[in-house]
């Protein structure tokens, strides 16, 4: 719980430090006695993640949210986590936007200049994969805000924190 009483300072593109806005800030809230402990519940909407950990409680986190995540409703399972995951751009990406992701389509690999940041849960509906991903950023800017690609982006330490307390079989539930 200490982690989440200090403000999340990072360097961005510049020499100054970057400070996210303290309605992002993961915080422990009250929620409906409905969900249940364990899940993880996404207001893409909102910017904001749940993740319920006892009756009535979760810890809220402030996401960015691509055009995928927008588009994504309903339920899902994580069925594989990843630290530091490789990335390759999906073929609708290249198509849409080669001079951006045409020279990404043999992948990248993990580390700190990934797309997908330090961790990534992969959500599963059926057994098959959905594409759809809760994922680290590099770009710390991008919480609270709709941007041009990407699933939920949590600020890697964050991200972190959430990857070590949900295992393999999570159920997810974007509204």
């Amino acid at each position: 719980m200490a982690a989440l009483t200090s403000p999340t300072i990072l360097r961005a593109h510049t020499a100054e430090p970057f400070v996210l806005a303290d309605e992002f800030q993961p915080r422990e809230v009250r929620v409906r006695e409905q969900h249940a402990p364990g899940q993880i519940l996404v207001f893409p909407r909102s910017f904001f993640l749940y993740h319920v950990f006892d009756t009535e409680r979760a810890i809220r986190y402030g996401v960015g949210v691509g055009k995928a995540g927008l588009a994504f409703r309903g339920s899902a399972i994580i069925e594989r986590k990843a630290e530091w995951p490789s990335w390759r751009p999906t073929n609708d990406m290249i198509r849409r936007n080669p001079d951006r992701y045409a020279q990404f389509a043999d992948g990248v690999p993990g580390g700190p200049n990934n797309p997908l940041g330090a961790r990534a849960l992969y959500l599963y509906r059926e057994g098959r994969d959905t594409y759809y991903r809760i994922h680290g950023t590099t770009e710390p800017w991008s919480i609270g805000q709709s941007v041009s690609n990407g699933c939920i982006r949590m600020l890697n330490e964050h991200v972190i924190q959430l990857y070590e307390q949900v295992p393999v079989g999570t159920p997810v539930t974007v509204v």
